[in-house]
Formats: structure tokens, C-alpha cells, sequence
């Protein structure tokens, strides 16, 4: 038994070798970290060959339990068994790429065990596939309940181990009624094999593990990334997409990221492209790859691995790997984002999920330029107003937020990045549109609640009770406005208990909409105005709650004026609005 032992560590130590070495390449990591189809069928192929790896380097068990000198195993003699890692790779296949992947790894890893062995090892096949399966199932619980379906998450190597233990287990349970020999085989190799099994698939998943820990990290930096570059950006940009701010932008980009060049345009031509191959890919040309074309015209996400996808027309050009985003303001494009590399195999989804960030960030701050710009053209006093709701003071709150979620959790950060940037996009809409949708103003409400919410933890309470068709259109701002001002002023330093509502109903002729909340309420010296005059006071100047309500009178009519009730158990604000569908 000692002498199995020592061989079956050798040969689980090939497997976890066999295992690091593919892992550590970048083109397999990718398959690791993508979670589609492609990326599932390369995770088959990969644990498949890893699972048919250990069938063949097993250690191979005589008739009489004797040890027999084997390098690679092909064809078993009839009489003779196996002791091998074979479960270790199906368990880990299912741990890291679920059931589907487990199952099929284990049905391609039995039926290569049962070819070696002949038709009597057809229970090899059925237990390989249970176990894929079992052990995909564990990962499939921890994933989508525990993690809330994040796609790093991994069982730790604790439970790898108790996943390990089990399997083999299940195995040996399989040999002991099926196989011929029965319990004089499982009595002979079940130790070494539960053992050191299960010891491998702790190591291997801690492989594993590792890389997925280090992909998070990365992350994170690459959150971190889009702030810095947020913040340098966003002076050029509010300049609009042209030469100069292209010019900047572009070397700031390439500045604080690892990508070798970087490239924006316009529809038709190169406005800026700077690092690798800027020689031919020269700022005011027309547009040199065939990439960037085929993105604008599906105004899809582009991605190239080689310098045949990119097809640039210059035979020297040393570009291998490109990421090209379009960049899209009011749903019309307007130019592209691109991101190259000279090596192929330094384009990981982080940087094509860092690319495709920047591009969201970057279209949201031209479309800010651009409204800023025809705000300039706009003498419409209420236009203006409503694009100084545009909060600076907010802005970099949030930001702040963002940039300390970083360390406790990069996902949240992630996700606070996106409502920011949707936060951002319903402002603009606003100060562009007379009317919107109630649903794209709700919309709006949660993605700033879940910006002021990420920096007070459980301060606030926000219940909606919405029966009316979200179809409805109203005034921009007309719920943002109302929630926030309660948020901002009602509690005052009250941190705890404090409640806002906000309620939309419709009857055929009217919605009606309220924002409650509990606070200590409004100076009733200043409740007779409030709404129709600019206040002044230590909590604000009234002038969001003024310019709703004018904007109300004069889209309608009196009726539809701000309704307001405060005393010291809190304020209601009330609103009708004519019914009116939007598309």
C-alpha cells in the first residue's frame, strides 16, 4: 500500500503540473474566465485532456493485487486494473466550469477508461458522468446562491477537498459493486486513491483559485483605472470629439493602461492614434483597418486576435490584437474607441471589459459636452436650470464611494461605476427632452439611490408603490428631484428611522405622484412659499423644488402645481399630471 501511495503522488503531481502549466497560459485563462458557450467547449476540451492524461499514466493493479511497471497505458489486460487521477480532473472540471462541464468531461473521461479496459468497465462511464455532474452541482450552489452569480467565484479549497473526498468515495463505492474483482481491489487501492486524490484536487483547485483571486485583483485595478482616467478625461471631452481632445485623451489612455496603442475616431476618419504603429495610423486619415468599419456599421463590439482580423493594409504594421468600441450618443454613433496590442495574447476580458468601460464612460462625457453645447445655444432659462441639476458636489461623493468600495468589493465598485455613468445618461436626457417616460425616471431614482445608499448604508429607507403604466410620460427630474430633496434635507443629522415613499397611480385622466417622508419637516415660515419662490436657508435654496414646479404650471396648467403638506412628523409632496402615453 505504501508503494501504490507513493506512485499515485506521482502521478496526481503530473496531473496538478499538467494543470498549472495550462493555466498559465493566457489563452487558457481566458476559457477560465469566459462563461459562454466557447468558453465552456474550451473548458471540456482542456479537463478532457487532462482526465484521459491521468487514464493513461495510471498505476497499473495486477490480478493478484501486484504492482506492474506501466509508462503510458494504452490497452488493459483482461485481469488487470487501474489506480489513477482520473476523478480529480472530472471533479475539478465540474468545481470550475459547473454541471454541463463536468458531465461531459466525465462522460469523455469514462468512456476512454472503459475503451482501455474493455466492455466490462462500463460502470466507469456512468460514474464518471455522476460524479462531473455531482461535482458541477456544487459549484452551480455556491456560484448563483452564495455569490449571486459571480463569475470568479470558486469553492475554496476547504471544500474542494470535501468535494474530493466525496467523489472518490463514490468511485470506489462504483468499483466495490460493479467491478469483477470487487471489494478485494477496493480494499487494496481505495486508501492511496481517496487520499491522495483528494489531497490533489485541493491542490489543483488551489491552482485555480489562485488565478481567479489574481483576475479579481485585477479588477479592481482596473476600476481604479477608469476613475483616474474618468476624472483626467472629462475636462477634453466636455470639449466634444475632436482633433485636440482626441489628441489628449488618447495619450492619457495609453498613459495609465498597458495596451500598446490607442486610437479614436470619428465614423469616417482618425482623429488621434498614438503608441504602435502610428506611423500609418495617422490622426486626420481615413481609417486604415477593416475592424473599425465593420464596428461602426453593427455598432457592435469588435474584437481581433491576429493582424489578419485587425486588416490593416500596411504589411508592417505590428499590431496583433485590437478591441474596438463604438462610441454612441443618443444612440447614434459617433466614432470608435480602439485599444491595441503588439502581442496577441495579452488581450484578457479585463482589458476587453476595461475597454468596453472606458467606452460607456467616454460616450456619456461627449454626449455631456454636447449638451453643454447646446445649452449654450438654449436661452431657455427652465433648459438651463434643469442641466444645473447636474450635482458637482454628488459627483465626486460618489466618486469617492466608488473608489473606497474598491477594496472591500471590486464587483460592487463595478456596479456603482455603471449606475454612475446611468445616472450621468439620465441627466443629459433630461435636460434635452420636455417629457420622458415614468419608467426612465425611475430608472433614474434607483441608480442615484443606489449611489447615496452605497455611501450611507442603511440610513435610508425607499419604498415604491407604482400601479400606474410606466409608459406615462412626465416632466424630467419631477420624482429625481423630490426624492432627493427629502434625502438631503428632511432628516437633517437623523441617522436612523428615516423613510421617504414614493407613490405613482393614474386614473384615466390623471397620474397622480407623491413623495413622503418622516422628517422633522419644513419652517412653517417657509412652507406658504416653498415651491413658488427661491428659498434661502441653511438646507438649501428650494430652487430644484421652485423649477419643478414652475416647469409643472407652465407644461400644463394650475392644477397640476406642487401640492405640499409638512409638520413635524414629516412632508408629502404631491404632483398631478395629465395622462399622457409615450412610445
Amino acid at each position: 500500500m505504501l508503494e501504490l501511495s507513493i506512485l499515485m503522488m506521482e502521478r496526481v503531481g503530473i496531473v496538478v503540473l499538467l494543470g498549472f502549466i495550462l493555466v498559465s497560459i493566457p489563452q487558457m485563462r481566458r476559457w477560465l474566465f469566459n462563461p459562454t458557450m466557447a468558453g465552456k467547449f474550451w473548458l471540456i476540451v482542456l479537463f478532457s485532456f487532462v482526465a484521459v492524461i491521468a487514464n493513461m499514466t495510471a498505476v497499473v493493479i495486477g490480478p493478484h493485487n501486484e504492482i506492474e511497471s506501466s509508462i503510458v497505458m494504452m490497452n488493459l489486460p483482461h485481469g488487470d486494473s487501474l489506480a489513477n487521477a482520473r476523478v480529480l480532473a472530472i471533479s475539478s472540471a465540474g468545481i470550475v466550469g459547473g454541471p454541463f462541464v463536468g458531465g461531459m468531461v466525465g462522460l469523455i473521461a469514462g468512456l476512454h477508461r472503459m475503451m482501455q479496459g474493455g466492455p466490462s468497465g462500463w460502470f466507469y462511464v456512468i460514474s464518471s458522468l455522476i460524479i462531473g455532474l455531482a461535482s458541477g452541482g456544487m459549484y452551480r450552489s455556491r456560484n448563483h446562491e452564495e455569490q449571486g452569480g459571480d463569475p470568479f467565484a470558486i469553492l475554496t479549497t476547504h471544500q474542494a477537498f470535501i468535494v474530493g473526498l466525496v467523489m472518490e468515495t463514490l468511485q470506489m463505492v462504483f468499483v466495490l459493486l460493479f467491478s469483477e474483482r470487487g471489494w478485494e481491489l477496493v480494499s487494496f487501492i481505495a486508501f492511496p486513491m481517496i487520499v491522495i486524490n483528494t489531497l490533489g484536487t485541493m491542490v489543483f483547485i488551489s491552482v485555480i483559485s489562485m488565478y481567479f483571486k489574481q483576475e479579481n485583483q485585477t479588477r479592481a485595478l482596473q476600476t481604479q483605472t477608469v476613475l483616474n482616467l474618468a476624472s483626467s478625461t472629462l475636462p477634453y471631452f466636455r470639449q466634444g470629439l475632436n482633433y485636440d481632445s482626441a489628441q489628449k485623451v488618447a495619450q492619457i489612455i495609453l498613459d495609465n493602461t498597458n495596451f500598446a496603442a490607442i486610437s479614436l475616431t470619428t465614423t469616417k476618419s482618425i482623429l488621434a492614434h498614438v503608441g504602435a504603429g502610428s506611423d500609418h495610423h495617422v490622426a486626420t486619415h481615413q481609417m486604415v483597418t477593416n475592424l473599425s468599419r465593420e464596428a461602426i456599421t453593427t455598432n457592435q463590439v469588435h474584437i481581433a486576435q491576429s493582424k489578419e482580423e485587425i486588416g490593416c493594409s500596411n504589411p508592417n504594421c505590428p499590431l496583433r490584437a485590437a478591441i474596438v468600441v463604438p462610441l454612441n450618443v443618443d444612440q447614434k454613433i459617433v466614432g470608435t474607441l480602439k485599444m491595441y496590442y503588439t502581442e496577441s495574447w495579452r488581450l484578457t476580458p479585463v482589458e476587453i471589459e476595461l475597454a468596453k468601460g472606458l467606452a460607456d464612460l467616454f460616450s456619456s462625457q461627449i454626449a455631456l459636452g454636447e449638451a453643454e453645447h447646446q445649452a449654450n445655444l438654449v436661452r431657455d432659462a427652465e433648459i438651463k436650470s434643469l442641466q444645473a441639476q447636474v450635482n458637482p458636489h454628488f459627483f465626486f461623493n460618489a466618486i469617492n464611494t466608488i473608489a473606497a468600495m474598491i477594496r472591500i468589493n471590486s464587483e460592487q465598485a463595478r456596479e456603482l461605476l455603471i449606475k454612475l455613468s446611468q445616472y450621468f445618461r439620465s441627466n443629459l436626457v433630461g435636460a434635452r427632452a420636455t417629457t420622458i417616460t415614468l419608467d426612465q425616471e425611475l430608472a433614474q431614482v434607483e441608480a442615484y439611490l443606489s449611489l447615496e445608499q452605497a455611501r450611507f448604508p442603511g440610513k435610508y429607507q425607499v419604498k415604491f408603490d407604482v400601479t400606474a403604466n410606466r409608459s406615462l410620460l412626465l416632466p424630467p427630474f419631477a420624482i429625481q428631484i423630490l426624492v432627493e430633496n427629502a434625502i438631503r434635507y428632511a432628516f437633517k443629522d437623523r441617522r436612523q428611522d428615516n423613510q421617504v415613499t414614493v407613490t405613482a397611480h393614474a386614473d384615466q385622466q390623471w397620474l397622480s405622484i407623491a413623495v413622503a417622508d418622516n422628517g422633522e419637516g419644513i419652517d412653517p415660515n417657509t412652507l406658504e412659499i416653498y415651491g413658488d419662490q427661491e428659498v434661502e436657508s441653511q438646507h438649501g435654496s428650494g430652487t430644484a423644488v421652485y423649477n419643478l414646479n414652475q416647469r409643472l404650471i407652465g407644461l400644463y396648467n394650475d392644477q397640476s402645481r406642487l401640492q405640499i403638506q409638512s409638520s413635524s412628523d414629516g412632508t408629502i409632496v404631491k404632483m398631478k399630471i395629465p395622462v399622457q402615453m409615450g412610445g
